[in-house]
This record gives C-alpha cells, sequence and structure tokens, in this order.
C-alpha cells in the first residue's frame, strides 16, 4: 500500500487549510483512504485528486461544481459531448471572454499613459469619444480602435 498522508500533513503539503480538505470531502471531491485514530488518511490517488482540485481552481477558474463534473465524468476522451469536455469548452470561452476584456482594458491605460491631453481621465477626446460610443450602445472591440499616438 502506498504511504498514507494524514490530513494535516496534507493539507500543509497542498498549502490549504485543513477545513477546505474536509469541505471538499464533504462535497464528494476526494475521499480519505482510511483513518488511523480518527484521522483521515490520504493515499498518492487522493493526494493527486486534491492538487487537480487546486490546479483547476488557480489556473481553469473552475467551481467547484464544475470541478465535481470534471472527477466524476469518466469518458472524457471517449466523448466529445462528455459532461467534462462541455464544462471544459465553457470555461474556454470564458477565459478567452477575460481575455479580451483585459486587452481592451489594458489598452485603454497604455492610451492613458500615453495621453498628452493635461488630464486623460477627463479630458482626452479620444476616451471621450469611446465613451460616448459605448454610451451609444456600441460595444468596442480594442482590436477595431485607433489609439492616438
Amino acid at each position: 500500500m502506498s504511504e498514507l498522508v494524514g490530513i494535516s500533513e496534507a493539507a500543509r503539503r497542498c498549502g490549504v487549510a485543513v477545513s477546505t480538505l474536509r469541505y471538499w470531502e464533504e462535497r464528494g471531491l476526494i475521499q480519505a483512504t482510511a483513518r488511523r485514530a480518527g484521522v483521515r488518511q490520504f493515499d498518492a490517488d487522493q493526494m493527486l485528486r486534491i492538487g487537480l482540485i487546486q490546479l483547476w481552481q488557480e489556473f481553469a477558474l473552475l467551481s467547484l461544481d464544475e470541478i465535481a463534473i470534471m472527477l466524476a465524468d469518466e469518458a472524457v476522451l471517449a466523448d466529445d459531448a462528455a459532461p467534462s469536455r462541455v464544462v471544459m469548452r465553457e470555461r474556454i470561452r470564458a477565459i478567452e471572454e477575460q481575455q479580451r476584456r483585459l486587452a481592451e482594458g489594458k489598452a485603454h491605460l497604455e492610451h492613458s499613459l500615453k495621453c498628452t491631453s493635461p488630464h486623460p481621465a477627463g479630458r482626452c477626446d479620444f476616451m471621450r469619444e469611446v465613451v460616448r460610443q459605448r454610451m451609444s450602445g456600441n460595444r468596442i472591440d480594442p482590436n477595431d480602435l485607433d489609439y492616438p499616438a
């Protein structure tokens, strides 16, 4: 049998609170492999699940509900309509939208840094036009904006 890790040590290794691991166990995301003297013990497979949960939360920004689908779905590669593949495609679309919004924000801030107006927040003609367009209901793609030098 592989090495078992107590819940406190598992939490320490993964950088989460013991209460987080207990909550994940309540949600069915992880499962203690054994108990010794009443202390939850996790094997290498469960430690991997803990790591995956963290990775998906941190990098893919998945919710615990989405993670539950990812962990429960055994047909990931076999079925393009598998629930986990649906979650992955939806998350990719959400990430792409966030990237678009971040690019727009970055472009506006970079313009503000370079703007020759005495007060870019209130007197920049270009930014006034962007705001006017948005208030008219026009969606503005930062790639379509021709920022003045």
